[in-house]
């Protein structure tokens, strides 16, 4: 937890953008893995987190600034639970922490909501992502879980982005901290790896480098020879001489703030020609991206200078052809960049996803439709403690290749015959984190994660 009066101060602040009415806050809850008491490792919601620094299960929390309350809501372990874990800290101590003077067993919760409701005051609250916060909000407020996204407060929403976007320097401190550590598990993939390893062993000895530092994973490891599927969470193949390896991993502190980095390297001591090849137009690519950054300029400049850039390069070996504006007009650069170029960052790894991109990424204004394009998490202005990712990568997806050629697509700017001697290749990813100042981006970290095919070889020849 940070100092008390942080928490203090992030509730004042709500308060005060959301106006009247009680705004009501759910943590998460317990999740079974396979039955009741064998459960998953526990996450708190990382906006009750934001506003409470309660890293504590089934949890509940209104904040009533009309009539000057903010009350903790849970139950206070049994001398069963303590025979079992151990002593524990009251909720009243919890809520002493976070510069909360009231706290109330989670039967009260019912109450206040229905005395609320009575009198005809708004009942704030945030979209759920978890199936029993939609059920419990049923039984609170009498809305049926399909309905419970429509009902949710945008008031709310606006006011945590608002809020939550914007990071401070203790916040800043705590990322980076989680990005060290991703380094760190990037380099211990990259010196592990090695011909007849399964994506397995190198994923575990990852892991445990975040495990070993009383941290956790961001997210589930990606590590895999098929860097051509975007999100490959599979960890069965062997790995081959000759395969590229891609790894996208993130760290996450005690404190839940997050690292998010990917790394691609081949499998042998070196890159061959055309491995070497593809890796230097992605780091052309992201270094599009990044000098693109500007403070008040949309990210989306970022995504489409790298766009340009992927598409210059694949004309500049036959894989495309005609007028760059065209090209990525008409989305076809899709083809090796189906994806967004970065997301923002912080206690989630997708910053706030479950409140909606369309608020977090794009204040409100409409998303394109267009496939690639769609995907672009984050296209807002660039404001001082926005944190970000950059990470375009190139990829050969034998399925999207053979549809798109298969239906006659984009014929006027696809050289197909070329585009199919690489089916097999693969995909290639970097992707580093990035914070905008003042006076500009600036990388996070204090260890710099190894990029240049020099700096990848010099790890795999040991």
């Amino acid at each position: 937890m940070f100092n008390k009066q942080t928490y203090i101060q992030r509730r004042k602040t709500l308060a005060e953008k959301v106006g009247s009415g009680l705004i009501l806050l759910l943590g998460n809850d317990e999740s079974p893995m396979n039955y009741a008491d064998n459960g998953y490792h526990f996450r708190q919601d990382s906006t009750f987190l934001y506003y409470f620094g309660i890293d504590f299960p089934a949890l509940a929390a209104v904040i009533d600034e009309e009539n000057d309350r903010q009350i903790i809501f849970g139950d206070d372990y049994t001398i069963d639970d303590i025979v079992w874990m151990g002593p524990q800290p009251t909720i009243a101590d919890y809520a002493a922490k976070a510069g909360i003077i009231e706290s109330k067993p989670v039967a009260e919760l019912a109450k206040l909501l229905a005395e609320a409701q009575s009198k005809g005051r708004e009942v704030h609250f945030l979209p759920p992502y978890r199936p029993e916060n939609k059920l419990k909000l049923q039984a609170l407020l009498g809305f049926h879980p399909a309905e419970i996204a429509q009902k949710s407060s945008l008031p709310f929403i606006r006011a945590v982005v608002s809020q939550r976007e914007i990071k401070t320097a203790e916040e800043i401190r705590e990322i980076e901290r989680a990005v060290d550590l991703s380094v760190d598990m990037h380099v211990a993939g990259m010196q592990l790896a090695r011909p007849g390893m399964t994506e397995a062993q190198i994923a575990a000895r990852v892991y445990e480098i975040a495990y070993a530092a009383n941290g956790e994973i961001s997210f589930p490891i990606i590590a895999t020879i098929n860097g051509q599927t975007l999100h490959n969470h599979y960890h069965g193949n062997v790995l081959k001489s000759g395969d590229l390896f891609l790894l996208d991993a993130g760290g996450e502190v005690e404190s839940h703030y997050c690292g998010d980095l990917s790394s691609t390297f081949p499998v042998d001591t070196t890159f061959t020609a055309q491995q070497k090849l593809i890796y230097e137009m992605s780091l052309e690519a992201h270094q599009a991206a990044i000098d693109a950054l500007a403070l008040n300029a949309p990210f989306r400049n970022a995504h489409l200078a790298a766009c340009r850039s992927i598409t210059e390069n694949m004309k500049s070996i036959g894989l495309l052809k005609g007028n760059t504006d065209d090209i990525i007009t008409s989305g076809v650069h899709a083809l090796f960049l189906p994806c967004g170029t970065g997301h923002m960052m912080g206690l989630d790894v997708h910053d706030m996803e479950n409140l909606g991109e369309v608020w977090v990424g794009y204040d409100g204004e409409p998303k394109s439709t267009q496939f690639g394009l769609k995907s672009l998490r984050f296209a807002k202005p660039l404001k001082p403690g926005h944190v970000f990712t950059i990470e375009p990568g190139i990829y050969f997806i034998p399925e999207l290749m053979d549809k798109w050629q298969g239906e006659n697509k984009f014929t006027e700017f696809v050289n197909w015959t070329e585009v199919q001697k690489f089916r097999n290749f693969g995909g290639i990813r970097n992707e580093e984190d990035y914070m905008m100042t003042e006076n500009g981006a600036r990388r996070l970290g204090s260890k710099v994660k190894p990029k240049t095919v020099e700096e990848v070889e010099m790890i795999r020849k040991g």
